[in-house]
């Protein structure tokens, strides 16, 4: 039970996340990775105190410091020897202080012992474009260079006395991939009423596949290899609405209530026999502060001269998190789905249905889905598809805050 409260909070975030993300970029695809915001928020709570901890567990959905970082560990735990030929998912923290600003004992011990992170001291102060580069190459490493320039010029100055990180990479294959062969253009239909034809992938008809039908949308349940009953389960969920314009709709009802107990209570169970299945083939990138969204959520004390980060740096200096960023990427084809997400922050001086006997599952319209890890219930990547011919990466700065409140 404990498990599965703690599940459950990090399902809930994540799923307040997409819904913040996917009101402020209805007309943009979209991909990121909850659990890496997650993970980053973890590595901020070890040098938290006082109100600020309690705030970041409170968003977190965790009790204390020490249950917090037992569930991250065991996440990252699990995850970085995969056993038996299951999905790749590596795991990666990173810790950069300016050469001036030596860590405390006790937050470099927590956060190299239990969050496997790398800690390395940098010359903030009088080369801050080196820094940079240093923490690219690490986030380049450790997404096997799916994201090789995750941190912009300017992101990181002079100023700067800490940056925290989080990399995430996964590949998996699908457990019944699709047919090359079969791959044929068809008609995508967008928010604005006009088409644009994409490549679909699809198995042969008749083919047995994790699904439900609910009431104003399905959802298609796609595992990934996985060669022992003891790996984890992975598998990419995708909720299709029924209407062509419902995914604003669709995502209202995930977020009303308890958003892990939805995913939990909607996701299919069993295989099915469904006529035809069609999927899109789609290759997304996204980049965007989420400051304003995690503000949107009760996070806010991090981020102000109130904040109380004394466990990190020794110098006495009192400090603030000024802004935080994450970069994503995803591509999903016939063979299965690469994905790698970087979340990092600078630190700064305060200045269910079944389906009946025949049915389709055509994802031709916008739809919204979730990489999930199954006995966690973890969300290693969400976002929403709103157009699949448009891989193009968004930006959205730090100034550009989210109007949903």
């Amino acid at each position: 039970m404990e498990e599965e409260q703690q599940s459950a909070g990090m399902a809930d975030l994540a799923a307040r996340l997409t819904k913040r993300l996917a009101d402020a970029n209805r007309d943009r695809n979209l991909v990121f990775s909850p659990l890496s915001i997650y993970a980053v928020l973890a590595l901020l709570a070890v040098g938290a105190s006082g109100e600020t901890l309690e705030e970041i567990l409170r968003v977190l959905g965790h009790p204390s410091r020490r249950e917090l970082e037992d569930y991250v560990e065991r996440l990252l735990d699990g995850s970085l020897d995969p056993d038996g030929g299951g999905p790749t998912v590596a795991f990666a923290c990173g810790v950069w202080s300016d050469l001036r600003r030596p860590l405390k004992p006790a937050f470099r011990d927590a956060v190299v012992g239990r969050y496997k992170a790398e800690a390395s001291s940098v010359d903030f102060r009088n080369d801050p474009e080196l820094a940079r580069a240093q923490i690219n190459a690490w986030a380049a490493a450790s997404t096997r260079n799916l994201i090789d320039s995750a941190v912009p010029r300017g992101t990181v100055h002079r100023n700067t006395h800490l940056v925290l990180a989080n990399a995430i990479y996964f590949r998996g294959k699908w457990e019944v991939p699709f047919y090359k062969s079969s791959t044929k253009d068809r008609p995508f239909h967008r928010h604005d009423g006009t088409a644009v034809d994409v490549p679909f992938m699809t198995n042969h008809r008749k083919y047995y596949h994790y699904m439900a039908v609910h009431d104003g949308f399905k959802v298609l349940k796609l595992p990934y290899e996985s060669s022992t009953a003891y790996t984890q389960r992975h598998c990419m969920c995708i909720f299709l609405p029924d209407a062509r314009d419902g995914l604003a709709s669709l995502l209202d009802k995930i977020t009303s209530s308890s958003p892990a107990g939805f995913l939990r209570e909607h996701l299919p169970t069993r295989r099915v026999k469904v006529d035809q299945v069609l999927v899109p083939r789609f290759e997304l990138s996204f980049r965007s502060s989420v400051t304003a969204l995690l503000k949107d959520l009760g996070l806010r004390l991090p981020f102000s001269h109130r904040a109380d980060l004394s466990e990190m740096l020794n110098d006495g200096y009192e400090f603030r998190v000024q802004d935080v960023f994450q970069k994503a990427v995803i591509e999903v084809n016939e063979d299965g789905t690469e994905a790698a997400a970087l979340t990092f922050y600078d630190v700064t001086a305060k200045s269910s249905q079944y389906p009946p006997e025949e049915v389709l599952f055509v994802a031709d319209h916008p739809f919204a889905y979730f990489i999930v890890e199954e006995e966690s219930h973890a969300i290693l990547f969400a976002g929403h598809v709103v157009d699949p011919s448009d891989a193009t990466g968004v930006v959205i700065p730090s100034g550009e805050r989210s109007t949903t409140k």
